[in-house]
């Protein structure tokens, strides 16, 4: 059986959002174009980690080339996206690893997001060996949603995915993990619950 690529050049749209409640929400990574629309489940530190990697890999964009590549400094207000996920949200995949480069001839951000895959390995080594070959095999490999995006569509997916993981439930005033709406049991109070 060939790889599954979900390939998205260019997508009508490309967000981060969530489904269920602060402290119980899943994440996805969601792409549609026309009718087709993938969406891919993954952690919260994974949407944070791609948003603000891609918002440096826009910055570093713009230094290198002197402020006149295609990439606009902040998200430009006509392509802010606040809609919710497309619905029904179907899961695809739980992603395992991404990857983002710039291809500046097409001054065009590729993102990457393959499926998670347990491998067996005796060693470090052999684990480091295993996931290298895994993910060079373009004909087996792992599904992989591919999406290529503008330098906006870029800023706007960075700001939309940063709002979305801040939108969570709020922080503890001492300790910075998050309140519960039960209660929050605190290691900076020694363990003793803080209402929320």
């Amino acid at each position: 059986m060939s790889r599954q690529v979900f390939l998205y050049d260019p997508p009508d749209r490309f967000v981060a959002g969530t489904v269920g409640l602060p402290g119980r929400r899943t994440f996805f990574l969601q792409a549609a174009a026309g009718p087709r629309v993938t969406s891919v489940a993954l952690e919260k530190t994974q949407v944070a980690a791609l948003a603000e990697r891609m918002d440096e890999l826009l910055d570093e964009v713009v230094r290198r080339s002197g402020g006149i590549a295609a990439v606009p400094a902040v998200t430009p207000t006509e392509i802010s996206d606040t809609r919710p996920l497309e619905t029904p949200v179907e899961e695809e995949f739980r992603v395992g690893t991404m990857a983002l480069a710039w291809d500046g001839e097409e001054q065009r951000m590729i993102v990457e997001a393959q499926a998670l895959v347990e491998l067996d390995a005796e060693s470090e080594e052999d684990l480091a060996e295993a996931e290298e070959r895994l993910l060079q095999d373009e004909e087996n490999g792992p599904p992989m949603l591919r999406v290529r995006l503008t330098g906006a569509q870029a800023r706007a997916f960075a700001k939309r995915a940063l709002d979305v993981v801040n939108a969570g439930r709020p922080p503890c005033p001492l300790c910075s993990l998050p309140l519960d709406p039960e209660g929050h049991v605190c290691p900076r109070q020694n363990g003793y619950r803080r209402g929320a």
